[in-house]
């Protein structure tokens, strides 16, 4: 089976329904593609779509994102800033991180899906956290997560 994402009208319980139901090997191979990139950043550009500023009025955090194993080497490297209410994301990061999450492609796919649980990814050493880990660990809730 092979993974092929709509290129236009993706709706997120189905993405998230597709990865839960997908091969982990078919995970694997569609993030070693060269559709790595265009998936990362839909996910990216999601982001503020499913935040819920109601719970981020107090807080002021910048978070990076390293998407381990690059085909050609390295990572890819993201970053949301969260600021009196509002989240924006870059890629390059602009500023230094308060806590930074290194983490597989896969697992990032199934975390951002709401098909793996972040500490759980932690405990297993699958989820590295550099930084603030009171922050990281509330993270998933400063989000709406489709799930499928």
């Amino acid at each position: 089976m092979s993974v092929e994402l709509p290129a236009d009208g993706i709706d997120p319980v189905e993405i998230a329904r597709l990865i839960r139901e997908v091969p982990e090997q078919d995970l694997e191979a569609l993030m070693a593609s060269d559709q790595r990139d265009n998936v990362l950043h839909e996910i990216f550009s999601r982001f503020a779509e499913h935040f819920r500023a109601d719970r981020a009025t107090n807080l002021d955090a910048v978070v990076h994102f390293k998407i381990l194993d690059r085909p050609e080497g390295g990572y890819d490297h993201y970053e949301i800033v969260v600021s009196g209410g509002t989240l924006t994301v870059a890629n390059p990061p602009e500023r230094e991180a308060t806590v930074t999450l290194k983490i597989k492609p896969v697992d990032f796919l199934k975390l951002v899906t709401n098909n793996a649980n972040g500490p759980m990814l932690f405990l297993r050493g699958r989820l590295k956290i550099d930084g603030d880990l009171m922050l990281a660990s509330r993270l998933t809730g400063l989000f709406t997560i489709p799930s499928g």
